[in-house]
This record gives structure tokens, sequence and C-alpha cells, in this order.
């Protein structure tokens, strides 16, 4: 191999890309301009393909898919930055999610840009934002069809890249294979109320609480549904999450009052927190930890804290916050590394770091409690019971943009180019004869909302590219409202 010239030492070519590769993009670039040599080492194809894979650019590519990656780098960089942008400037294009007729929104959730919403008339109904093309099927149900309109409300929905899961006020529980087509692939039935809903967020476990009982779906090797686990617990169930990544045997925690139970297929259920009279407010877990609200109360106030425990050790690791009001949300999965952000009722957003248990941020945002909350490495997006959405470039403790709702916000999701937002009425009713009005629908129904920030080059009052079509090829889209961000919106 030929030897390449460090000063006075001559190396092989293949241990000074080895040296090389400590080396991140500015210094690869310094390097690059000592001599001939040094340029071809650092600009060899290992070097700009880790570089690629470490800032999470084409994590699923390998090094053979290219033949250029320092360009691809840059490409991935360039775009990032405009994103990044974007977001900052509100340079973009917003929609609103049609609605159904006679139906007010009960619940939303999304997963990687496809939103499944659910409504008292017992309609379920699937966006894919990722396309612009929204075919917004309705996914079909098992009730009788001669009985118009007496379908039961819709209390809980989920999605993942596979399944869309529902459940309806008479303890019926529908599951769909979004592969398969819009008939339920399962149907299950509980005595009572479902009060609490989970699903994971990339495998084919479903569980859910009803009364005192908590039941855990998922698939046989043939693909027959059936519950791999069940579980009796001492008070009805508040908040259900499943754990990620737990192998062949699912994991779920549950709280049910001043109780954190710990539920594992396998063995039977195990109180991970109890303190009497402090209940749990909210929930969310990774796949080591759970974090949950806990509300102080009795003689000796301690305040309003927030508990992370391991899942592997199932014990406490952090005590973070004082609060005076309840903790209404916590992201811990989809927090940076050492970091959780978490909202509370007197109007304000922390950011928690869980190396030294300290509040790294705390700002104020909104004008009531805070119902939602994510962030990334850079940004903060927050909805409030006022129905107010809030971005914040915590770096800077800045306030980038806001959009109010009538609605209070129940649910954010947001990538890197992308923003799904559900306003979701307190009220199931609408009081109103005039079903058919917009202006009724508008104040009663809830709304969603689809942000899109990989828009280059869109102007302000414009219409989306799927309404920039003919009437005869948009005939099926399901947009009511396609315009892009009002420069002034509050």
């Amino acid at each position: 191999m030929d030897d390449v010239p460090f000063f006075d030492v001559q190396l092989p070519y293949e241990l000074a890309v080895n040296i090389f590769q400590y080396l991140d993009r500015k210094d690869l670039g310094r390097c690059a301009q000592v001599s001939k040599m040094w340029k071809v080492i650092a600009e060899d194809e290992v070097l700009w393909y880790r570089l690629c894979q470490q800032e999470g650019h084409l994590p699923e590519s390998s090094i053979s898919d290219y033949s250029c990656w320092k360009l691809i780098f840059q490409e991935c960089q360039a775009r990032e930055h405009m994103l990044r942008t974007n977001w900052k400037n509100r340079k973009g294009a917003v929609s609103e999610l049609e609605h159904i007729p006679e139906a007010v929104l009960c619940d939303v959730h999304s997963h990687d840009g496809v939103v499944i919403a659910g409504y008292t008339s017992g309609d379920v109904r699937v966006w894919d934002t990722r396309t612009w093309d929204y075919v917004a099927p309705f996914l079909e149900s098992e009730f009788e069809e001669d009985e118009p309109g007496m379908q039961p409300y819709v209390s809980f929905v989920r999605i993942n890249s596979s399944l869309a899961v529902a459940a309806y006020e008479d303890g019926f529980l529908h599951i769909w294979d979004l592969r398969t087509g819009t008939c339920p692939v399962h149907r299950f039935e509980h005595d009572a109320r479902i009060q609490a809903l989970a699903l994971s967020r990339e495998g084919a476990t479903v569980a859910t609480a009803s009364a005192f009982d908590v039941v855990m779906l998922s698939p046989s090797e043939e693909g027959y549904w059936q519950i791999a686990a069940e579980f009796e617990v001492q008070k009805l169930v508040d908040y259900l999450e499943i754990v990620p990544d737990t192998g062949r045997y699912p994991v779920a925690i549950a709280t049910a009052g001043d109780l954190v139970y710990l539920l594992k297929a396998e063995d039977s259920a195990r109180t991970l927190h109890y303190v009497y009279g402090q209940p749990v407010t909210c929930l969310d877990v990774s796949a080591n930890h759970v974090a949950f609200g806990v509300k102080s109360l009795g003689w000796v106030y301690e305040g309003n804290k927030i508990l992370v425990y391991s899942l592997e050790a199932e014990r406490c690791l952090s005590k973070l916050g004082n609060a005076l009001g309840d903790f209404t949300c916590v992201n811990l999965r989809d927090s940076p590394p050492n970091l959780m952000v978490s909202g509370n009722m007197d109007r304000r957003v922390r950011i928690h770091d869980l190396r030294t248990d300290k509040i790294a941020l705390s700002i104020s945002t909104h004008q009531l409690g805070v119902s939602a909350i994510q962030m990334d490495d850079w940004k903060i997006v927050s909805g409030g019971e006022e129905g107010l959405v809030s971005v914040w470039d915590y770096r800077m403790n800045q306030k980038l943009w806001e959009v109010h709702s009538r609605h209070p916000v129940r649910h954010i999701s947001f990538n890197s180019h992308s923003l799904i937002t559900a306003n979701v009425p307190y009220e199931r009713v609408v009081r109103n004869s005039d079903l058919d009005n917009f202006t009724t629908h508008r104040r009663h129904r809830g709304l969603i909302h689809a942000y899109e920030f990989a828009v280059d080059q869109l102007a302000f009052q414009s219409p989306l590219p799927i309404c920039r079509s003919s009437c005869d090829t948009v005939a099926g889209s399901n947009y009511d409202l396609a315009l892009a961000f009002p420069h002034n919106s509050i």
C-alpha cells in the first residue's frame, strides 16, 4: 500500500484513514488544504459516510448507495438548515383536515405523518400527510348499519406504522391493519368503558384498561390476535403506556390514582411506586425509564414533582421540579439524551436535566395550563388549555411564533419538516340545530392542523400543492382549508 507522509513518519493509507475518522467536518476541510495526499484522505468515502451516520442523515443507507458521500452530506446539511429557517420564520404551508358533518372530534393521534381521528358519530378517519394527496379513508366498523347515528362515541384512537386502534364508549375495541385494508382484523369487547388505551410504537401490542382489568393483546405467529397477558389492579387506571423495545414479552406501565404498576407479560402486576394520597397526574415511558408527575397533598406539602424510575432496577433515580401547580404532561421518549420536557398547570414549560436533577430552563408560555409538549435539540412546541400552540427556540429563550384556536390542544407531534396539532373540545355536543353550518362546526367540532415546512419558495397566502390542480383532479381531496400561514396569526 502507498505510504502517507505524516511529517517525518510514513503510515499506511488505512491507518491514516483511521486517524482521520476522529475529525469533524471542519477539521477534515482544514486537513484537505495541507497537501494533495492529505486531501485524498480527507475526502475518503468512508469518512463522510460515517459523518452522515453520526449526524442522522440517511440512517438506512449503506456506503455503496452513493458515489460521493461528501456531496450527500453537504446536501443534507443544506436541507436541514433550510428546514430550521422555515420553522423559525413560519415559512411553509398549513392545512385544516376536513371535518365530518354532524360529528365532534373526540381524540387524535399520529405517527410519522399519518393522522387518525375519532368522532362522536363513531367514525374513525385516517390521513397521510406525507404525500399531500389526502384520500382520508374511513376505517370500517362492525356495528349494525341499520341503526345510523346510533354508533357509540370513539373514546381513544392510536396509530403506528402498521396498525390503527380505536376504543368506543360501550367497551368495544377495533384493530385495523393498515397494510391490508379498512376492515378491522380483530374486535375485542370489555364489560365496561375503556378508560385507557396504548399501542406500541413499532410492534403489534395493544393494551387496554377497563374497570379493574388491564389486557394486553398481540397476534400469534399465525396472525390471530389473542390475549398476551391480563392483570388485575386495585384502582381505576388513569394512564397507560407500552414500553418500547422489550423483546419477546411486552411490558406496560399503568397508573391508577396514587399507584404505578409495572406490567410484564410473563409476570404478575408489580407496584413500581406508591405514596398514599399523592395521585399521578401524567405519564411517559422510554426504553429504559418511566417518568410521571406526582401531586403532593396532605399535611406535609413537598411541592408537585416528576419522578424518574429505572425500569431495569425498578427504583427511583430522580425527583425533579418543585412546582405549585400539577404537572399535566411530560415527554421523555422524544426528548434529547439526558433531557426531559414537562408542562404544568402553572402555565410554565420546564426542561429538566437528568444528569444534575435540576431545571435547565423554565419559561411561561400559556395563559392557562400546558396540555401537550414536545422538544428536540433546539426547539419546544407546546399546546395549552386556551388553544394556543407556541414554538420556542429554547437555546435563545425566544418565542418564534404562535397560533391560536378555540379548543384545548390535546395532541402535538412534529419532526424536522412537519407538525401535527389537534384541538379537541371539552363538550361533545353541538349546541345548534344548523349542524351543516361551517361556522357552527368550526366553533364546536374541534380542529386538526397539518403544517409542512419543507415547502420551498412558497409565498404566504398561497394554496397547498394539492389545491393548485383543477377541480377534477382534486375532487377526492379531503381539505376544506389549504392556505399558508397568515403573516400575523396569533
